[in-house]
């Protein structure tokens, strides 16, 4: 979507409110400020708020802004970045007040993104209804709660449906920004942009593999301590059999029960702790691709692979290399092994 201004450049409004937080506001300005055709600039970036002047941030200090509404109808972009006191989580509804008049200000056609929290105004303005959208991964059930049209999905950095867009949160703002600037250029100029930020082009999977899940002590109950040994031997190879033998079951009793207890059937529960402890070893030891595999219980780097694709979206060395800072030389071509148990 590239909309010139009368001086050729696309413009691109942010919008702030009480409560900001300014690595959100600083992002937008420096790569699209970065953004050239040779020596020229392609983005016109404004700051506005809905009453100019002094704006609140989550830090010490405050910013001033001197653009208002007028930003907002002149835009062909509009970001609304995200506030420690948004508008959505402890209310929902629609938009009222200052915040519906800002967005009657706005042209038909523009596109409209949002950076974390900032979701919640575009789903309160009614944009979200039917499309996809995302947040930060601890706001989403109640992004989803909130406005139940919304096709709320916590796992991705960002979204694109027609000329609404939605980023997760903080530095997923760099992503969606980076998104923006190649669909508007081309990858040339967006992968320009991202050298002179010093960030990677595209980042590898979604939130999921920053959500921090530890695995969990079993409960005291009637899988319990089947599980626990579990947790204890998942380097083997563990069987529905052997899990209720532990529990003096039979197999139909304790997959019944395990499923009434934990939510899951043992074999879903098994890959998600197999996963959890994959997810360590690649974060806290600098052991080979192929063993950290037998460790976690998935028997090749093939296995491992799948299943951290299909849990994370993000490769074992995409995954290191994230949380560690260093990739394996290790090649993942093993074939795929199952877990032993059915799911």
């Amino acid at each position: 979507m590239t909309v010139f201004s009368g001086d050729g450049r696309h413009r691109v409004a942010v919008l702030v409110r009480d409560g900001l937080l300014p690595i959100e506001l600083g992002i937008v300005h420096r790569l699209f400020g970065q953004a050239r055709d040779g020596g020229r600039t392609l983005y016109e970036v404004r700051t506005c708020t809905l009453h100019p002047g002094a704006v609140r941030t989550d830090a010490d200090f405050t910013i001033n802004v001197d653009h208002g509404l007028d930003a907002l109808a002149e835009a062909d972009t509009i970001i609304v970045t995200s506030s420690d006191e948004d508008y959505g989580p402890q209310s929902g509804g629609p938009l009222r007040g200052p915040l519906a008049d800002a967005f009657a200000t706005i042209r038909p056609g523009t596109r409209i993104a949002s950076n974390c929290s900032g979701a919640f105004v575009l789903a309160a303005a009614g944009l979200l209804d039917g499309r996809p959208a995302t947040t930060h991964w601890k706001s989403a059930h109640d992004l989803r709660t909130l406005y139940p049209r919304v096709q709320v999905d916590p796992n991705v950095l960002y979204t694109e449906s027609g000329n609404v867009l939605t980023s997760a949160g903080v530095a997923s703002g760099i992503d969606l920004c980076l998104h923006m600037i190649r669909r508007d250029h081309g990858a040339a100029v967006a992968n320009d942009v991202a050298r002179g930020t010093i960030v990677a082009p595209h980042r590898e999977g979604g939130q999921a593999q920053y959500i921090p899940r530890p695995v969990p002590q079993p409960a005291v109950s009637s899988t319990g301590a089947a599980r626990a040994w579990a947790l204890a031997n998942l380097h083997r190879p563990l069987t529905l059999r052997q899990l209720a033998a532990r529990e003096s079951m039979s197999v139909r009793t304790f997959t019944r029960r395990f499923r009434d207890e934990v939510g899951l059937s043992p074999g879903q529960w098994l890959t998600q702790q197999r996963v959890e402890r994959a997810r360590q070893l690649l974060e806290e030891t600098d052991l080979p691709i192929d063993r950290v595999a037998e460790e976690a219980g998935f028997g090749s780097a093939g296995s491992l692979r799948q299943h951290l694709q299909a849990a994370l979206g993000v490769s074992p060395s995409g995954y290191r290399y994230t949380f560690r800072g260093s990739r394996s030389a290790d090649q993942d071509h093993s074939s795929p092994a199952g877990s032993g148990l059915p799911r």
